[in-house]
């Protein structure tokens, strides 16, 4: 019989368990209040885990809002191939700005908070930017490049503004607006 204990791990999913847990601390406490005795403790691992899978605290919070970005992103993009013609694919741009799928309260919070982090840090800013593309890459299933950076603004900003004026969006305002950017800058 081969192999030694080292070959197989211990903990099989530990590492994205301590990311999800970053996350979890993250949306309750802010990236301020993020430590990796909390990380730790949401996770249910020892504290040594955190330095045997990450270099550090810069490390878990970039690798833990990577994932919240690869996450949204795989959602924006699926809900994005859900459409065959022009009106769904404006129907779905509608639904990620209004739907309660995407930009759920506590993604709103990470959001919030992975702005400000990366405000002050590159690789976190590269994370964001990396996010933008791949969301305009989305939506060139359906628009041109022009079209797609001006719906890119109103996927990522009106739900902002839904957090800030604790209100519902208004459902067919949003839909107006889009069929309106969509009909401007692209009337084929």
């Amino acid at each position: 019989m081969g192999g030694t204990r080292r070959e197989v791990p211990n903990d099989p999913g530990r590492r994205e368990r301590i990311l999800d847990a970053v996350l979890d601390v993250v949306a309750a406490s802010g990236v301020h209040g993020t430590t990796h005795r909390r990380i730790a403790a949401r996770a249910g691992v020892p504290l040594g885990s955190l330095t045997y899978y990450f270099a550090g605290m810069d490390d878990l919070l970039a690798q833990a809002f990577a994932r919240l970005a690869d996450t949204m992103s795989a959602h924006y993009r699926a809900t994005l191939e859900g459409a065959a013609t022009r009106a769904e694919a404006e129907a779905a741009v509608v639904q990620l700005i209004c739907g309660p799928e995407y930009g759920t309260s506590r993604e709103m919070t990470l959001i919030f908070e992975m702005y400000a982090y990366a405000n002050h840090r590159p690789e976190a800013m590269e994370i964001l930017r990396t996010w933008l593309l791949r969301s305009r890459e989305s939506l060139k299933l359906h628009f041109p490049t022009h079209v797609c950076a001006a719906l890119d603004v109103l996927i990522e900003g009106w739900p902002i503004h839904r957090v800030l004026e604790r209100a519902p969006l208004d459902r067919d305002l949003v839909a107006a607006t889009v069929r309106a950017i969509v009909g401007a800058l692209d009337p084929a």
